[in-house]
């Protein structure tokens, strides 16, 4: 059908919502996100709060990334966070980077797959993969490690750099998240494979729903599209 015959009204249904925290006892500033032009946000996500995102990130639909409690929150470059995923972090933990302190710190080239949790403290290194419906929660998750569906990384551990987690494990010791195996080159690939594809998401989906958005989070650029067929 073409959009034309749509009222007006229906085309703005690509709606996020970006604003700052609440103030409250524990996080008495309201800090707004501070998003890149180059990240996308999809439909009917929300971002709160102290929240760096930078060049080039994926964030998809119905995400909350909430940095009321915890706070901040950084999510690096060419990094994807994928459908109904949920970031939020205690209000009493940190980890470090860069000698900064963070709730939740999340570096390049990250994938966090449908309807995972990472809870602060956490720290995801570059280039890990956090699998469907995984949860992350007071851990350090090492440089290339892959995090299979439904496992949990939790206990204050520190998973060393490119170790596997297998389906459905609980790894809660620090004995644990050392005996785990190294990844094979085709989990390595499999790895890259998500990552490349969803590098190519932010600007063609930007293109797609319109590159001009209130501040309310609509997309309002729709002039492009009105004698479209779909």
């Amino acid at each position: 059908m073409k959009l034309s015959k749509i009222p007006k009204d229906m085309l703005n249904i690509f709606v996020h919502f970006i604003g700052p925290n609440p103030s409250t006892s524990f996080n008495p500033c309201s800090i707004c996100p501070t998003v890149d032009s180059s990240a996308f946000i999809g439909p009917f996500s929300s971002v709160i709060g102290d929240i760096t995102i930078k060049e080039n990130v994926f964030i998809a639909s119905n995400v909350s990334i909430r940095a009321d409690e915890g706070t901040p929150f950084y999510i690096g470059a060419n990094t994807n966070i994928q459908d109904g995923v949920i970031l939020h972090g205690l209000k009493n933990g940190r980890v470090i980077s860069n000698g900064r302190k963070y709730s939740i710190y999340i570096g390049e080239g990250v994938s966090c797959a449908h309807g995972c949790l990472v809870h602060g403290p956490c720290k995801i290194k570059d280039n890990a993969f956090v699998g469907f419906n995984a949860i992350v929660f007071n851990c350090i998750i090492g440089e290339g490690a892959y995090i299979s569906p439904n496992a949990v990384v939790t206990g204050g551990v520190r998973l060393p750099d490119n170790r596997f987690v297998p389906l459905g494990a609980v790894i809660d010791t620090q004995q644990e998240a050392d005996a785990l195996p190294t990844l094979t080159e085709a989990q390595q690939e499999f790895t890259r494979d998500v990552q490349n594809v969803n590098r190519e998401f932010p600007l063609s989906y930007s293109v797609l729903f319109g590159s001009t958005r209130c501040s309310c989070g609509l997309a309002c650029n729709t002039n492009n599209l009105l004698n479209q067929e779909y």
